[in-house]
Order: C-alpha cells, then sequence, then structure tokens
C-alpha cells in the first residue's frame, strides 16, 4: 500500500510540475502572465513533494 501511495503522489507532483513550467514558458494551462510568482512556488513545491517521495521509495525498498 506503501508504494501505490508513493507512485502515485510522485505521478501525481510531476504532472503539477510540468503544469506549471508549461505555464511559466509557455502560458498555455492558466494564462502565464500576471502568475508568475504563483508559477515559481508551485513549481518549488511540486519539486519538493517529488524529492520527498523519491526519497521514501528508496527507504522502501
Amino acid at each position: 500500500m506503501e508504494k501505490i501511495l508513493c507512485y502515485s503522489s510522485l505521478a501525481v507532483a510531476i504532472l503539477v510540475l510540468l503544469m506549471f513550467l508549461l505555464d511559466l514558458v509557455l502560458g498555455i494551462p492558466f494564462g502565464g502572465g500576471p502568475f508568475v510568482t504563483v508559477d515559481i512556488l508551485g513549481i518549488l513545491a511540486a519539486g519538493i513533494v517529488v524529492y520527498l517521495a523519491v526519497n521514501v521509495m528508496k527507504d522502501l525498498k
């Protein structure tokens, strides 16, 4: 059960990371422009979740 939760949280975090990166670079999903600060904070938060998920997966092996 723990591995499933780790893999699913990793997948969701990567998806969110890609969405914020696309918004920051191309402005596609959310309109870009005035929300640069939100994009950067979202990328940081998603990056932290990816790091934590990878770290926990290493511990579960």
